[in-house]
């Protein structure tokens, strides 16, 4: 090994060591900047609290966490990309999320909806990515500004006219300021301040007016975060000061009359006060309503969303092996084709309104078995020459019929040996009875009793010519009736309907 003169290879390794640590922490290191001013919100409000990396980086791989006095439970959770409800507080439910598309900046920003004044006070950003996290602190003031002051005398007290002044819906704890005209400020008497339970302030302060010059009197409440204020004045008329001696005799004449007048005065205060409350309990009582009622339409949109998805994976689950799932009419339609079908109304009509008629129509086909006649009373035309392949289906209307025969023939081949008669497939009522029917060379190779309860009143066939099935269904409820399976068809297949049950003839053979 080759050595330079006054180097070794320790000498070397220190200095790349030492170059290639600050090179990693200075890739690896970060800070997070909230704003320099609290946010104030108006209550009822929604509040954005911004949060930003330093340097400008990319947030969206790193673990995201909003928090107040804990990091667990959360403001909000976000991680592997999405946002996590699991460790979130309940009262922050619904009611948060990240805004903005600037992630990919490190900008995140929190969205919190219809501020309460609970939501008051201070929130940490928290980034963490791998084993290196930091944070910053976001101040949020949410402001409610309170109804406009009432002001109002109470009665003599300590040689002057004692003032209250009350409101309410301030918050945080609002501050109360008494001035004369002039703007001098007065100092307050006695103040009370009461928080309801939705954490808002309820105001009441007094004042003693000795001075019978002063004219008017203001009361001012004013909002401590945004310094807004509410005023009202009150005129105090200079009878109702208390007198000197040379006066007494006068004002012991008018105490009396200034004491029902006072007596009036406060009861129209206190009228106007329950007046008031009402209005605040009727307001807090409409917003409840109006919340559950939101909750509930969230409620059953979700309801309804899992209910067309639940809907959807049903549907996707009956495509894949429709052919098995004897089921869903109105599903097996789209794996269908409209067949161009005809029902003579006119001759059906004809013979089902009239029971005169009715009974000529039965007398004229009463000899009619399954003969080479028998397609003369098929009610159903078909404007093609027959299916001979893919997939088809039709709809037809019974009504209220005593007998009917319903279903397909299959017509013969001039060439094939096996089939020189049409084949029939079909469904049969006759009376509260139904069977299942296939019929071909004078014998009945398929009988089957169906028990059906309630009447057929509409019914769709589905004919699958490659797979050789039939199949019908109740389009009334939508429950599967019968199926003619392996049909194995040669010839032209055409639909069927008579109105007549299939009588056999003296050959058949059951």
């Amino acid at each position: 090994m080759v050595c330079f003169p006054g180097y070794s290879p320790a000498g070397f390794l220190l200095p790349l060591l030492l170059q290639a640590s600050r090179w990693c922490s200075a890739v690896s290191e970060f800070s997070v900047k909230g704003p320099d001013e609290p946010i104030n919100v108006l209550l009822g409000a929604d509040a954005t609290l911004p949060c930003q990396l330093s340097p400008e980086q990319s947030a969206a791989h790193m673990h995201i966490r909003w928090y107040r006095d804990q990091l667990s439970p959360a403001v909000l959770v976000y991680q592997n990309g999405q946002e996590r409800g699991g460790q979130q507080m309940l009262e922050y439910r619904g009611r948060t999320e990240l805004v903005g598309d600037s992630i990919h900046k490190g900008s995140v920003a929190l969205l919190i909806q219809h501020v309460r004044a609970s939501d008051n006070g201070q929130y940490q950003c928290r980034f963490k990515d791998g084993h290196i996290s930091q944070e910053a602190i976001v101040e949020l003031h949410v402001i409610g500004l309170g109804s406009a002051p009432h002001v109002h005398m109470m009665g003599p007290e300590d040689g002057g006219i004692r003032v209250l002044c009350s409101s309410g819906g301030w918050f945080p704890k609002p501050r109360v300021q008494w001035s004369n005209m002039a703007g001098v400020k007065l100092p307050t008497l006695s103040e009370s301040q009461t928080q309801d339970g939705d954490g808002l302030f309820y105001v009441e302060a007094s004042l003693v007016v000795t001075d019978s010059s002063l004219g008017n009197v203001t009361c001012s409440i004013q909002n401590p975060f945004s310094g807004q204020e509410k005023v009202s004045a009150i005129f105090l008329p200079e009878p109702f000061f208390p007198r000197t001696s040379p006066w007494k005799a006068a004002l012991a004449g008018t105490l009396p009359v200034l004491g029902l007048l006072l007596i009036g005065i406060s009861y129209t205060g206190w009228r106007e006060h329950q007046a008031k409350e009402r209005e605040v309990k009727k307001t807090k009582k409409e917003s409840h309503e109006r919340d559950q009622m939101r909750n509930e339409k969230e409620m059953a949109l979700t309801a309804k969303a899992n209910l067309e998805a639940e809907l959807e994976g049903r549907k996707a689950l009956y495509n894949e092996d429709w052919k098995k799932a004897l089921l869903y009419p109105d599903w097996r339609k789209e794996q269908f084709q409209l067949a161009p079908v005809t029902l003579s109304h006119e001759i059906f009509h004809q013979n089902n309104s009239d029971p005169e008629r009715k009974e000529n129509f039965r007398e004229g086909t009463q000899d009619l078995s399954l003969s080479n006649k028998q397609e003369d009373c098929n009610l159903i035309t078909l404007t093609q020459e027959g299916f001979s392949f893919w997939r088809h289906f039709w709809e037809v209307d019974i009504e209220d019929i005593d007998e009917w025969t319903l279903g397909i023939y299959e017509e013969p081949i001039e060439n094939n040996k096996y089939l020189q008669k049409k084949k029939y497939r079909v469904l049969q009522k006759k009376g509260c009875e139904y069977r299942a029917l296939t019929y071909f060379l004078q014998d009945i190779s398929l009988e089957k009793s169906l028990p059906i309860e309630k009447c057929l009143r509409k019914i769709v066939i589905f004919l699958d010519y490659e797979d050789g099935d039939i199949s019908f269904y109740n389009m009334t409820d939508g429950t599967h009736i019968f199926s003619f399976t392996q049909a194995s068809f040669s010839g032209s297949v055409h639909p069927y309907f008579k109105l007549k049950s299939m009588e056999m003839s003296s050959s058949a053979q059951y």
